[in-house]
């Protein structure tokens, strides 16, 4: 799981930041809103927890600049400003959740990891390409009802190339979605699975739907099977 801290306290982004981390996320930071919002163009991430009061750009104008720009991430408030009025404009800009500090990190734990399951379920429609069906919930790719036998990372690296089709992703970037904090520093575990996942592919005729891109990475190119 990823996550974006966005918040001027560097102390409090750091307990924030180690604490994710024990539970298994892989966490970004920013301590200014226009930092922020750049970060949510470059990088993908499942949840962002996000400060009102930040220089340069407020938590509310960043969040109402990322809903404008069709960004969806869930965003959970963390902010002092604890009065009715606050909740419900923050609420009303586009946020997920709120939550007043002082708090207890075990409370926001629990309330992020709802919101990324809950997004989860809702943004993991069946991915289509041809007669190739990935389907993410069932776990299940399937070619003219034909199941594919994939193991688990060959399997998230298909989902996250067949959902951003077209879209280069480089070897760090799919170690940070796929593997996250199990990554165990291979330097070419990426590509020793996208040979196993072709190996596969090939058997049912879709041998080219993954694409390298020398010196950046792997795409998905579903066009030639449409």
């Amino acid at each position: 799981m990823s996550l974006l801290i966005v918040e001027d306290n560097k102390d409090l982004v750091q307990v924030l930041a180690e604490g994710f981390a024990e539970n298994g996320f892989s966490v970004e930071s920013a301590y200014s809103g226009e930092e922020g919002l750049e970060k949510t163009r470059e990088s993908d991430v499942e949840c962002i927890v996000l400060d009102l009061m930040l220089p340069q750009m407020s938590g509310l104008e960043m969040l109402r600049k990322m809903r404008e720009e069709g960004n969806a991430t869930p965003v959970i408030i963390l902010t002092a400003l604890d009065s009715v009025e606050d909740k419900v404009e923050g609420l009303n800009s586009g946020a997920d959740d709120y939550l007043v500090k002082p708090f207890d990190f075990r409370e926001l734990l629990a309330r992020v990891r709802t919101l990324v399951r809950r997004s989860s379920d809702q943004q993991r429609p069946i991915l289509k390409c041809g007669g190739l069906v990935l389907d993410p919930v069932a776990r299940e790719c399937r070619v003219d009802n034909v199941v594919v036998p994939l193991r688990r990372r060959e399997f998230d690296i298909l989902e996250l190339l067949m959902r951003y089709e077209n879209q280069v992703f480089s070897r760090e970037r799919i170690i940070t979605h796929v593997w996250q904090k199990e990554y165990d520093g291979t330097s070419n575990v990426v590509d020793v699975h996208v040979k196993y996942l072709r190996d596969k592919l090939r058997k049912v005729g879709y041998d080219t739907l993954i694409v390298t891109v020398r010196g950046v990475g792997y795409k998905v190119n579903c066009p030639a099977y449409n």
